[in-house]
């Protein structure tokens, strides 16, 4: 088990394979388990790292507001403490938020990202209202009514489920709340014409809420590359780990290729 030093404690974090770094990002409530498939697979061609957000899985909880700037000052953090200059940034759902902030402002050490189900905003009613219970649970104490319901949804096997729910059972309320209050206003639509880096935005076919939010990325980030997976709704990384692996895999090497020949 490995940590790094913030200012609040101490944050969980794994680190697996050679190469090019590829850093995750998790959502409310999840941990980095919710990254194993791609721990266990890309780490064979790549330096994978996994860690949880302050508050979250084996991460000590935030007395600072937990907002998206903090996580991004924590990553770069992970990413002194492993001399890892620059990495791709790969977030799920409102990790994806992350990703596209971490992009805007620390370019200087990133090398594109992945944005699987994610959003640059929320502008629909029925997303704010999933966030909006979300904050109100986690603000009422019901973080394992909370964490079996993500746990289920994102779990493959019985296995997988039950490592998601002990981690999730471990989340700090204040720091829950807090980020799913963050995630309900964040806005950096219009920003997204300023990131000149390549992003592989992935989205589930059957994941028709977030359609929308998928068309937006593509229609404003000047480098990208917009996947449908069959089949599947909002949870790719586990439910549709061997295409969304296989993706991300093509799309790094590709990226690394053409950065490498300007």
């Amino acid at each position: 088990m490995t940590h790094v030093k913030v200012k609040d404690g101490y944050l969980h974090y794994i680190i697996q394979g050679k190469g090019i770094p590829l850093i995750f990002i998790h959502p409310p409530v999840l941990s980095s388990v919710n990254f194993k498939y791609q721990l266990d697979e890309l780490s064979k061609f790549f330096t994978i790292i996994v860690f949880d957000i302050r508050g979250h899985g084996k991460s000590h909880a935030s007395k600072q507001t937990l907002t998206y700037p903090l996580i991004v000052e924590d990553i770069k953090q992970i990413m002194d403490h492993l001399s890892v200059e620059k990495a791709f940034i790969c977030g799920y759902s409102t990790g994806g938020s992350i990703a596209l902030e971490f992009l805007l402002t620390a370019p200087e050490r990133a090398l594109g990202a992945i944005i699987v189900s994610g959003i640059s905003e929320v502008n629909d009613f029925r997303l704010k209202k999933r966030m909006s219970v979300g904050a109100s649970l986690a603000k009422m104490g019901a973080i394992y009514t909370l964490a079996f319901s993500i746990a289920w949804t994102n779990s493959d096997t019985f296995g997988l489920f039950w490592k998601l729910l002990r981690d999730a059972k471990k989340t700090n309320i204040n720091n829950a709340k807090e980020y799913y209050l963050y995630s309900l206003t964040y806005n950096c639509t219009d920003q997204l014409k300023a990131i000149p880096f390549p992003v592989l935005l992935v989205y589930g076919a059957e994941d028709k809420d977030f359609h929308t939010y998928g068309m937006l990325l593509h229609k404003n980030l000047p480098n990208n590359e917009l996947v449908w997976i069959p089949g599947v709704k909002h949870q790719i990384p586990t439910l549709a780990h061997h295409q969304l692996n296989s993706l991300i895999k093509q799309f790094v090497f590709t990226s690394s290729s053409s950065h490498a020949k300007t």
